[in-house]
């Protein structure tokens, strides 16, 4: 079903996704590009969605997280074999608040927790024993208490300019609907295959 609405669309694509995907349906290939603009592409788990925009977490100082702050730029897009669909989300980046990255945080599960504190992302190890040693401090240093956010994770908001919706179909006719947001709302085009 189409609507005016893009983020109910998506809604209901998810909905659609999470009924029949073998794999998690929030997984999303995230699109970003350096300063020269080189892109980067990874994927990510979207951990929430609504009017404002599309919401994943990281580690500020990973190659995404840089590439984020010096070019506040991205592209999302989620693809779910089972129900044919693709949906592609463009427009720029912002910082989550701070309230919004700690209570994300604390719903998430200890070890991922720990593993946030642990992992330099994106940086260089000499092997695994360094990074299970760092886990096992870590874990110590936290015994009996929650752990904090490290001031070094967070997320970012994408804040949808383009969304397309494509859904497969045969003879590669694929069906094609974007919504461009305007000042004044959404506005809807058909695209060719």
């Amino acid at each position: 079903m189409t609507t005016a609405d893009p983020i109910a669309h998506f809604h209901e694509c998810h909905a659609r996704a999470a009924l029949r995907e073998s794999f998690d349906v929030t997984r999303a290939a995230l699109a970003t590009c350096d300063t020269a603009g080189r892109p980067s592409l990874r994927f990510v788990l979207v951990k929430d969605w609504n009017e404002r925009g599309f919401v994943f977490y990281t580690n500020l100082e990973s190659r995404k997280g840089r590439e984020l702050r010096e070019n506040p730029h991205a592209a999302l897009t989620f693809h779910w074999g089972s129900t044919g669909d693709q949906v592609r989300i463009e427009g720029p980046v912002e910082p989550v608040s701070e309230t919004e990255a700690d209570i994300y945080f604390q719903g998430r599960p200890r070890g991922s927790q720990l593993g946030a504190w642990a992992s330099h992302q994106s940086q260089p190890i000499t092997g695994r024993d360094e990074l299970t040693q760092r886990l096992a401090e870590l874990t110590g240093r936290f015994e009996g208490q929650p752990v904090p956010r490290p001031p070094f994770w967070s997320g970012f908001r994408l804040l949808p300019a383009r969304i397309e919706f494509w859904h497969d179909q045969p003879d590669r006719l694929h069906d094609r609907l974007l919504y461009t947001r305007t000042a004044t709302g959404w506005q809807t085009s058909l695209l060719s295959p």
